[in-house]
């Protein structure tokens, strides 16, 4: 399972959007089923911001689901076709 952690990259907007984008389309590139992006539990801000993204309709057309896990509120998995 892939995966990206956001910690290191939560003060900067560009950096946050890039490194999303590009993990997004690599997962989906890739043919992975599930990938995990961890924003961090916090004040859940970066996660609100995450989901945002998301939820782009553009975005949107490239994965199936996506979830926050029940197990650990500070990851948000994605489910690709």
């Amino acid at each position: 399972m892939m995966s990206l952690d956001l910690h290191p990259l939560f003060r900067n907007n560009r950096d946050i959007e890039l490194a999303l984008r590009q993990f997004v389309f690599k997962a989906n590139h890739a043919g992975e089923p599930v990938a995990e992006i961890i924003p961090g539990k916090g004040t859940g801000q970066l996660k609100a911001r995450v989901l945002a993204f998301l939820d782009q309709k553009h975005i949107r057309k490239l994965y199936v689901r996506r979830e926050v896990d029940s197990g650990n509120t500070g990851r948000i998995l994605v489910h690709f076709k």
